[in-house]
């Protein structure tokens, strides 16, 4: 897909960024955390019955023409179209998220993003509350972002992303090199839009980063993080959720 064909310029219009767009680190660090505050994180389509097709002009059409968010596969997925449009080197990754337990979840049930630019770079712009720009792939050591330290483990064939909580260390998720296409990522799509099990289907999510901290829709619960300082109300009714979605947000549901 070219470049003129995507969009590009209604794309960095959606994430309201306006600065360079040459394949550099610092291009990659601006446009993560333009996507971030701009695109919500949020599942709204499963409790809309509104199927999730994993294809880069469905996703276009969705994300930028109608400005609503993704989960994983979606943000991810439709940000390394753009960054390819802009002539970065980009992989799409399996990774397979952290539980309390110790053990990982089913391989594809996340979507990262590999960069290469000379030095290797892991995207990340569907994971929720996580890093806000990009982190050094092969670099062994903590990577400080504001209030957060991350850093990437090495496991065998597995690297590990690892975020600081207080004085612990713990694992966000774990992921390969190899590199896969849309369609190996369709049956866990799938799974995450149907299943019982999966924690898509059983609540509403909307969240986004802010300048200051963070903003989520959890279900009836507004939950606003600013500077670390955390602020929770429970919402009146389903037309106040709406309210909020399109105020905070930029969301409109069309009508069921």
């Amino acid at each position: 897909m070219s470049g003129d064909h995507f969009g590009v310029q209604a794309y960095l219009a959606r994430i309201n960024y306006a600065g360079p767009t040459d394949p550099t680190a610092e291009t990659l660090r601006a446009l993560h955390i333009a996507h971030l505050r701009t695109v919500p994180f949020e599942n709204l389509s499963i409790h809309s019955g509104e199927p999730i097709v994993l294809d880069d002009d469905a996703l276009f059409t969705k994300i930028v023409a109608r400005r609503r968010g993704g989960f994983c596969y979606e943000a991810n997925g439709l940000f390394a179209a753009l960054l390819r449009a802009l002539g970065f080197n980009v992989a799409m990754l399996s990774a397979e998220v952290a539980r309390d337990d110790g053990s990982y979840s089913s391989p594809f049930d996340h979507m990262a993003l590999m960069i290469t630019l000379g030095e290797r770079w892991l995207a990340d712009v569907g994971f929720g509350d996580s890093f806000l720009e990009p982190l050094l792939l092969d670099a062994e050591r903590e990577q400080m972002q504001t209030l957060d330290a991350f850093r990437i483990d090495r496991a065998g064939d597995y690297r590990i992303v690892m975020r600081r909580d207080a004085d612990e260390w713990k694992p966000n998720y774990r992921f390969t090199l190899q590199s896969y296409e849309y369609a190996d990522f369709a049956e866990m799509c799938r799974y995450h839009q149907t299943s019982l099990q999966s924690h898509f289907t059983q609540k509403r999510i909307c969240s986004r980063a802010t300048a200051d901290g963070r903003i989520t829709l959890s279900d009836m619960r507004l939950i606003e993080t600013s500077d670390g300082q955390r602020k929770e109300r429970t919402l009146a009714n389903q037309n106040e959720y709406a309210v909020m979605l399109r105020e905070r947000f930029g969301i409109v549901l069309a009508k069921q």
